[in-house]
C-alpha cells in the first residue's frame, strides 16, 4: 500500500549542477576550499549528495559550516568512512560464518537435517510458514553447485539439511531463524558467545543491518542507528563505559565481544582489535568526533579493549 502525502508538497525543482558549480555551493556556505580544482575532481568519484551526508557533522546548522572547516577535512571524514567500513566488514564476515556453523550444528544436533521444516520446531508465533516460502524462494534462486547436486539427487528438495542451507540463506533469514527458534534451542548457540539468548537475537538483528550498511557503501562513522542492539548485563555495557547503544561504539564493541568467543579466529581477532584501534584514534577532524561515534573520553580503557 503507498503511503498518503500532503496533497500541498511542492515538486522537486533544485537543477543540475556541474562539479565547478557544486564547488561554488559548498564554498557559498561557509567551506573553505583552497584548491578548487582537487574539489572538483574528487566530486567526479563521490557524488555531491553522497558528500553532503559527511558534512553533517561540520555543520552548525543544516548548510552553514563550523568555522575554519576545509574540503579536505570532509574528505578525510569520508575516508576515515571508507577504511571503518571495510574493518568492520572483515570482521562481521567472521562472526556471520562462526554463526552460521553453530547454529547449524546446535539445531541439527536437537532436530535432525530437515527438523527446520517442521513448524513445532519453534516458537509458536513464529511465521514458520511465511520463512519457510521465503527460503524456498533463496534455494530455488541459488546457483551453487552443492545445492544442484542435492537437486539431481535427492527427492528432499528445496527443502536442503540445515547444514546446507545454512550456508546459501541470507544472514537477515538466518537470524529471523534464530529469531524463532525455542528457547532452549538458541541457549546453547548464545551461550557460545557468553550471552542471554533473547539479547544474542537483538544483536544478530544489528549486526545484519550494520552488515547491510557496510554492503551499500552507507556513511558508518556518525550515523544514529534505526535498528538498535540489546545490550549484555554487566558494568561495561552501562553508562558511563558505554553511553548508549545508538551509535558506532557500541558497535565495535559488541564485534570485538563475539571475536573474542570464537576460537578458531583468536589470532584474527587481536590483529582487528588493534587495527581498529589504530584507526579510531585518528578520528574526522571535527571536535564532535566522539560524539558522532557514541564514544566515551576514555573509551580505550573500555574492558572489550582488553
Amino acid at each position: 500500500m503507498s503511503q498518503q502525502r500532503p496533497a500541498s508538497l511542492p515538486p522537486y525543482l533544485k537543477p543540475w549542477l556541474s562539479y565547478r558549480d557544486q564547488v561554488a555551493r559548498l564554498s557559498s556556505r561557509g567551506l573553505s576550499i583552497p584548491d578548487t580544482i582537487a574539489a572538483e575532481r574528487f566530486l567526479t568519484h563521490v557524488n555531491y549528495y553522497r558528500f553532503s551526508g559527511y558534512c553533517l557533522a561540520f555543520e552548525q546548522h543544516r548548510h552553514t559550516f563550523l568555522t575554519d572547516v576545509t574540503f579536505d577535512d570532509i574528505a578525510g571524514a569520508y575516508n576515515f568512512d571508507v577504511v571503518l567500513r571495510d574493518i568492520l566488514t572483515e570482521a562481521l564476515e567472521i562472526i556471520e560464518i562462526d554463526v552460521r556453523t553453530c547454529l547449524a550444528y546446535e539445531f541439527g544436533k536437537r532436530h535432525g537435517a530437515l527438523g527446520h521444516i517442521n513448524p513445532n520446531n519453534f516458537f509458536r508465533t513464529f511465521d514458520h510458514m511465511g520463512w519457510l516460502d521465503h527460503i524456498h524462494k533463496e534455494v530455488n534462486g541459488s546457483t551453487e553447485l552443492f545445492v544442484r547436486h542435492f537437486q539431481a539427487s535427492y527427492s528432499d528438495y528445496p527443502d536442503l539439511p540445515i547444514w546446507i542451507l545454512s550456508e546459501i540463506i541470507s544472514f537477515g533469514t538466518l537470524t529471523r531463524m534464530y529469531r524463532g527458534m525455542d528457547r532452549a534451542d538458541k541457549r546453547p548457540i548464545a551461550g557460545r558467545y557468553g550471552l542471554q539468548d533473547v539479547d544474542f537475537g537483538s544483536i544478530l538483528l544489528h549486526l545484519s543491518y550494520v552488515r547491510n550498511l557496510c554492503a551499500h557503501h552507507c556513511r558508518i562513522w556518525d550515523r544514529v542507528w534505526s535498528v538498535k542492539p540489546a545490550l549484555p548485563k554487566g558494568q561495561e555495557w552501562g553508562a558511563p563505559a558505554m553511553p548508549g547503544n545508538n551509535r558506532m561504539f557500541t558497535t565495535v564493541c559488541l564485534i570485538q565481544h563475539l571475536l573474542k568467543r570464537c576460537p578458531a579466529v583468536a589470532s584474527f581477532a587481536v590483529e582487528w582489535r588493534d587495527r581498529l584501534l589504530k584507526h579510531l584514534s585518528h578520528p574526522p577532524n571535527t571536535p564532535q568526533a566522539l560524539l558522532c561515534m557514541g564514544t566515551p573520553t576514555d573509551w580505550m580503557q573500555h574492558p572489550a579493549w582488553k
